[in-house]
């Protein structure tokens, strides 16, 4: 692999978001289909966050990272919602170099961290985080609402109803 590597942002309608990005961020969200994936990029993309793509010489793409700015109580950060290599391409230093660049951005968007979250088992995920001076610095928790297997969720109340709080 050559010492530059072509790192550029895609939206939505760029033809490339269906052609290469949606087909990596599955591997990491299998259960997203491809409708599921079109609907979110759009919504997420509208929300702020941001599709950067790595890609080699050829035009293959090798790994994408989805993030945003967020201003926080515990300042701005650049948040990593998601980061998968393709899995044909990792150990050769692709996603380091993604999140270098990543690292690069917050320091120009003036942030004070770059965070994401891990799954619990994705082991060697976190060896790949902690090789890049991340450390662990919470616990993220979550209320699953769909009532999907395994699920607590109360019973949602009609939508001509205020919430009650």
């Amino acid at each position: 692999m050559s010492l530059t590597l072509p790192i550029t942002d895609v939206t939505p309608d760029d033809w490339r978001m269906a052609a290469h990005l949606r087909p990596l961020i599955r591997t990491l969200r299998p259960a997203l289909t491809d409708a599921d994936f079109d609907r979110f990029a759009v919504e997420a993309h509208a929300q702020g966050l941001v599709f950067t793509a790595a890609y080699d010489g050829d035009g293959t793409c090798l790994a994408v990272a989805t993030h945003r700015v967020l201003a926080t109580s515990r300042g701005r950060i650049l948040f990593v919602d998601d980061l998968v290599t393709d899995p044909g391409h990792r150990r050769a230093g692709t996603g380091a170099r993604l999140v270098a660049h990543l690292t690069a951005r917050a320091r120009d968007a003036r942030c004070d961290a770059v965070e994401l979250d891990s799954g619990v088992t994705n082991h060697a995920a976190h060896r790949f985080y902690h090789a890049r001076r991340m450390r662990i610095t919470a616990l993220h928790l979550a209320l699953d609402l769909t009532g999907g297997p395994g699920a607590f969720a109360a019973p949602r109340p009609p939508l001509d109803h205020p919430r009650r709080t």
